[in-house]
């Protein structure tokens, strides 16, 4: 009975494999262990000067790593990327780091997979950070979908490690349905980093402690789809699990 039970599973991920069934592939596909997906990074980011070199670190997206408050306000200082580059510098001193943001307000995955290259790749980036869920919205999972998978090969065709962020909030969502757009959006993301074996920053999850109760919410957020300071830090503090 046990070596048919076996012989059964390794059929359906066969299967999986040849059909490219997403729902049997999440199955066998593992989420990247974080405190190892950018080993080699951390290395370069430990060595001292004459032996280290500078680290671009890119993040790629819409509004908020632009560092949008209340619009058009640009907190640059307290948006996500600088409080990450803050956090990095405590923990390397040593280390030369860009923090080069490639964000435009108001931008979604499609127009940002359109210059991917020529405004994002140019930067020959060590690490990608990707965040356009939010905006995602307008255009709808199966052209998201193409234009993530677009941005993701690519980085990955120049050995360049992705990590993949879900949506911050918007306090207009209806949490307490599980079919809510930014829901959707955010599984879409996590089976894709599940399928190209990529990063993921969960800050749909990270916010999940705040869904129940839209007053503690705002006072994470400058404005209805933008964080401020205290909600770009639980983004930061994920992001910063990778360097650890």
């Amino acid at each position: 009975m046990v070596v048919l039970r076996f012989r059964y599973f390794i059929t359906l991920c066969c299967v999986a494999l040849f059909c490219g069934c997403t729902t049997s592939r999440s199955l066998i596909a593992k989420d990247v262990d974080a405190h190892n997906y950018l080993s080699k990074v951390k290395q370069d980011l430990l060595k001292k000067w004459p032996d280290n070199k500078t680290i671009n670190i890119v993040f790629h997206g819409h509004s908020v790593p632009s560092g949008y408050f209340k619009t058009p306000n640009v907190n640059t200082l307290a948006a996500y990327p600088h409080l990450v580059l803050e956090k990095l510098k405590e923990k390397y001193p040593y280390a030369v780091i860009n923090t080069i943001l490639t964000g435009i307000g108001g931008e979604n995955s499609v127009k940002g997979a359109a210059r991917f290259k020529n405004t994002v790749l140019n930067h020959k980036p060590d690490v990608l950070f990707i965040d356009y869920a939010l905006n995602d919205r307008r255009v709808g999972l199966e052209k998201a979908k193409k234009a993530w998978k677009k941005m993701i090969e690519e980085a990955l065709k120049q050995n360049i490690p992705v990590v993949l962020l879900t949506p911050s909030p918007d306090t207009r969502v209806d949490y307490n349905n599980p079919e809510n757009e930014l829901k959707q959006h955010t599984n879409q993301i996590r089976l894709l980093a599940k399928k190209y074996n990529v990063g993921l920053v969960d800050s749909y999850k990270a916010f999940e402690f705040l869904y129940g109760d839209t007053k503690e919410l705002k006072k994470y957020m400058a404005q209805i789809n933008h964080p401020n300071k205290k909600g770009h830090e639980l983004i930061a503090n994920q992001i910063i699990k990778y360097f650890e």
